[in-house]
């Protein structure tokens, strides 16, 4: 067979990617388990409570038991986020739209860019979505492409599915934007409620967005093996399972083995009529509950944006607009439900990690840690260098804490008031922590855990290229906080 392997045009950044690859061997060495890190901080933050702040350590364990569960609502919101846009991709429609995607590449560079580009924009749509459909969309086009001798990086393709954590929290299910604007969230008596016309619709974000989304596909057809030696194969199991999908007759690859096994037993267990299993595959209920509550979600959308001269989205009318098209778009309530299951498992670092957050949180509120915190942040400041700072730090915390949300948590009420010492834009402000959050999402594989579990990778195979398309980033970030107002 003809070998269509293309070389990519002009020199491939070899010292990048050089660099990429030593930023995740030692992320790898480094850093332990995401919840054994919260647990860490939460130690680090007790002890600066009783070294800096004077505070006795029964006190410092007062305060972070008092502060464990204050976060709750807010975890059940992360979670629905995750969950939603998780089924949602994998509705027949979504899984014909990713046969399509996966079909349209000719060359390795155009497969880099085509997943590279995918993740972006459903990153910009929803985190959730965007951390299966990157995945899915990544494994399919490099079966594709393999089967028509096309000579991919496997890897690559993983880092560039990826790349959707990049942009995210500049999206619309960006997790500190969206906080600030729902109302009653937990910086609400320091801040009010900031509509999200300043921070997602502001010309900051959407100058970012639209750059990141040119860019990045662009930086990632370039950054394949310029030698056909030096990539790396579709796993033979990820093939094996592909074609299994292909003989059974579904027209969307995006199903485990094991997975269309158990579709088989449960189909094999309702084949009888029943009245339960007339209930459970017809999809006239699900129809009639996703389209009320879609119905719903935007007569509160266009009330909430009528009333406030602002577009009303907050994260319950987010997650509410994906639980009704995931229905919608399942038809059959069981299937839903199958899919809920299969992304409930990507809700336990969530779940876990979330009340250890809250409890770091009630102890730098109630000991004078917020305070100190946010004296030093002002006496390292200048107004025009604290956007950068806060970027930094946030790209800093973001390796400890690896969610928004709980990162938010944990820096926002120090930010806010650092911002209001220093007569710096608020909603600058938070976009600058939204940003140093998702910057240093290619070297902290937490959330790449479902992508590598679809594809069948290790963090280490991906990291690497996913360093180099932060740091190709990373101009982006500092020019727009550095020349861009709020």
């Amino acid at each position: 067979m003809k070998d269509t392997f293309e070389a990519t045009r002009g020199p491939s950044p070899r010292a990048l990617e050089r660099l990429g690859r030593n930023l995740a061997s030692i992320s790898d060495r480094l850093l332990p388990d995401p919840f054994l890190l919260a647990i860490l901080l939460t130690l680090a933050t007790g002890g600066l409570g009783i070294v800096l702040a004077g505070e006795a350590p029964g006190r410092m364990l007062r305060y972070w038991g008092t502060g464990v569960w204050d976060l709750l609502e807010f975890s059940m919101q992360m979670c629905l986020i995750l969950v939603t846009g998780y089924a949602l991709a994998e509705t027949p429609l979504l899984r014909r739209l990713i046969n399509w995607l996966a079909s349209l590449p000719r060359s390795s560079a155009g497969a880099a860019a085509l997943v590279c580009a995918v993740a972006c924009v459903t990153g910009a749509l929803h985190w959730g979505l965007s951390v299966i459909m990157g995945a899915l969309v990544a494994r399919d086009t490099a079966v594709v492409a393999a089967r028509r001798g096309i000579r991919i990086h496997y890897p690559l393709l993983g880092a560039c599915g990826y790349v959707g954590m990049l942009v995210w929290h500049g999206g619309l299910s960006g997790s500190a934007p969206l906080t600030v604007a729902t109302e009653g969230h937990f910086l609400a008596d320091r801040i009010g409620v900031i509509p999200i016309d300043a921070t997602l619709g502001s010309p900051l974000n959407l100058a970012v967005l639209a750059a990141l989304m040119v860019f990045l596909p662009l930086v990632a057809s370039r950054l394949n093996p310029s030698s056909p030696e030096q990539c790396q194969a579709v796993p033979l199991k990820i093939m094996s399972a592909w074609a299994v999908a292909q003989r059974g007759g579904g027209r969307a690859p995006v199903l485990t083995v094991g997975e269309k096994a158990a579709d088989a037993k449960q189909s094999a267990g309702v084949q009888r009529w029943t009245l339960a299993s007339w209930l459970n595959t017809s999809p006239l209920f699900g129809v009639l509950l996703g389209g009320a509550a879609l119905v719903w979600a935007v007569e509160l959308l266009v009330e909430r944006t009528v009333a406030g001269g602002t577009f009303g989205i907050d994260l319950n009318v987010l997650n509410l607009i994906f639980l009704s098209l995931g229905l919608l778009l399942h038809g059959r309530p069981i299937s839903y439900v199958r899919a809920v299951e299969r992304a409930a498992g990507a809700t336990a670092g969530i779940i876990l990690q979330f009340p250890i957050y809250a409890g770091i949180l009630g102890m730098i509120r109630s000991s004078g840690l917020l305070e100190l915190g946010v004296g030093a942040l002002v006496a390292a400041s200048t107004p025009e260098t604290f956007p950068l700072l806060a970027f930094l730090s946030g790209g800093l915390v973001n390796l400890f804490v690896p969610s928004g949300g709980g990162q938010w948590a944990v820096q926002g009420a120090i930010l806010m008031e650092a911002a209001a010492r220093l007569g710096v834009s608020v909603p600058k402000t938070i976009m600058a922590f939204s940003y140093g959050d998702q910057w240093t999402n290619m070297i902290q594989p937490f959330w790449a855990l479902p992508l590598l579990g679809v594809m069948r990778l290790r963090a280490q195979q991906v990291m690497g290229y996913a360093a180099v398309l932060m740091l190709a980033a990373t101009p982006i970030f500092l020019l727009a906080l550095w020349i861009m107002p709020a």
